[in-house]
Formats: C-alpha cells, structure tokens, sequence
C-alpha cells in the first residue's frame, strides 16, 4: 500500500521496486540501544536493510555532482551522520533559508509522496532520512528534476540523527507506513514507543507535529495506547480517535490499492504540548 519499503527505518510491505517480497524498512534507519549493563549494550534496529535494484537515474544521483546539493553526507553507503547536528542550517543558502518550516521524513521509501510533498508546499522545507540507497538516489534524482530547492536526503539512522539535533529543532516529523514488526518477538523493534518517542519529542518544537500512518490495524491500535498515554504529546483528534487522511499526505497507488480491496488506513497526528 505504500510507494516505499515499511519503515521501521525500512521495511515497507508494498513498494514501487520491492513488493512485500523484498521489503525493506521504512522508519527509515532507526536503531536503539538496550544496555543489560554498563558494559555491554545490544543494538535493536527498527529496520532491516536489504538489497534491491538501482537503476541509472538513482545511481546517477548518488553520483552526479549536479546532485549533490540534495545529498547532506554523500557517502554512498555508510550512514555516517557525524557533524549533522543541525537541519535548519542546511538551508542558510537557500531561497527559504534556515528559519523556514521544517519537516523531517523517516524513512521515505523511493521518496515519491515526499518530493510530492516538496513541490506542493515550496516555502516548507523537507529533510527525508533514509537508509535505503536506491530510495535515496531516486529522491534526490527527482528533486533535481524538479529544480526544488526545499530538499535534502540523509543517508542513516533516524535515531541517531535525532539524538544529535537540538531540542525544539523540528516543526513536524513524519513516518509513514513502518514496518509493522508482526511477530510479538519483534514488537521492541517497532519504530513507536515510549523510549523512542522520548527522542522525537525532544527534537519538536512547541505546538510541532508527529504524524505517522499504518495499515497495520495492530500496529495502528498499539500507536494509540503509546501515544496516548506519552506526557507531552496530546491528540488531535481527542485521545482514542484517528485523524482522517489529511490533503497534504499524498495517497499512494498501493494506498489506494489496499484501499479498494478493502484494507484499513489509519492516520495518527499528535501535537507537542
């Protein structure tokens, strides 16, 4: 249903190039930690990157130096995010500039409902994290086309990312469509939880946003009982209640496939007291 891998920092059920045969995460590139002691701590990602085609528009981006002025850490692959600790400035040279509206996407996909997102608000700007390279070279391939200069692309862990940026930083953060993480095993690596939710709230201004989408009903039920019970965070649509899709998020085809077969989507918008 979705035009990116479920994201758990990657893994999206139904996607442009890799349907739910090949998924791969859409919250984006988020791990955390779990420390059993002081000495040892054990990585728990909220995604699992695989590998799927790139084709030569994608590859082109993620090579091209016409491109790299969508790429913040151009490194072809190895997610490091050292020195990014601060989004707004990635604009300072840019019509918008850095005191702009800011929205961070985790987790884009292929990045199609994200530059759709782009060209529709111009003086809003976007900053997509993804680990997804084929997603990454796509997205700033088509930002280029469209001569936006409202983007930029981070190759990494959304978490991490997170945990550099400063408080108060981020107008709306946005995941859409995360791996749904199934298995009651797996329910730790799911992206909404108390703990992570601690990290995005932090980096959202007063009055900012955290919007995300699933159309997983258990994931979307399970986000309800941990957002509603996070202090800090109130819902708009009254505690217990989903948002209708709002007009800015664009439906995907697999959305609106899914949605023809019958399949449930749910929106959640929460505001930061």
């Amino acid at each position: 249903m979705n035009e990116h891998p479920h994201n758990d920092s990657l893994i999206k059920h139904d996607t442009d190039v890799s349907t739910n045969t090949d998924t791969q995460t859409n919250e984006s590139m988020t791990s955390d930690t779990e420390a059993p002691d002081n000495k040892h701590k054990r990585i728990v990602n909220t995604f699992m990157k695989r590998r799927t085609h790139m084709n030569k528009n994608a590859e082109l981006a993620l090579t091209d130096p016409e491109f790299t002025q969508y790429l913040v850490n151009n490194s072809f692959g190895d997610g490091n995010l050292e020195g990014i600790n601060d989004l707004r400035s990635s604009f300072s040279d840019k019509p918008n500039g850095s005191d702009a509206p800011l929205t961070l996407e985790i987790g884009f996909g292929l990045g199609d409902s994200f530059i759709e997102m782009a060209a529709a608000d111009p003086t809003r700007n976007f900053v997509g994290v993804e680990v997804h390279e084929p997603g990454i070279g796509k997205c700033a391939y088509m930002a280029g086309t469209q001569n936006l200069t409202n983007v930029k692309i981070i190759n990494g862990d959304a978490i991490q990312l997170l945990k550099q940026l400063p408080e108060n930083h981020i107008d709306r953060i946005q995941l859409y469509f995360p791996d749904p993480w199934q298995k009651k095993r797996h329910y730790k690596r799911r992206f909404v939880s108390p703990e992570r939710m601690a990290i995005v709230t932090r980096s959202l201004t007063q009055g900012g946003w955290f919007h995300t989408a699933t159309d997983w009903e258990h994931y979307a039920f399970w986000m309800v009982d941990v957002l509603d019970n996070f202090a800090g965070l109130s819902n708009q649509a009254g505690k217990g209640n989903f948002t209708t899709r709002p007009s800015f998020r664009p439906m995907t085809k697999f959305e609106r496939r899914g949605l023809e077969r019958g399949h449930g989507v749910w929106d959640l918008i929460y505001i930061k007291d």
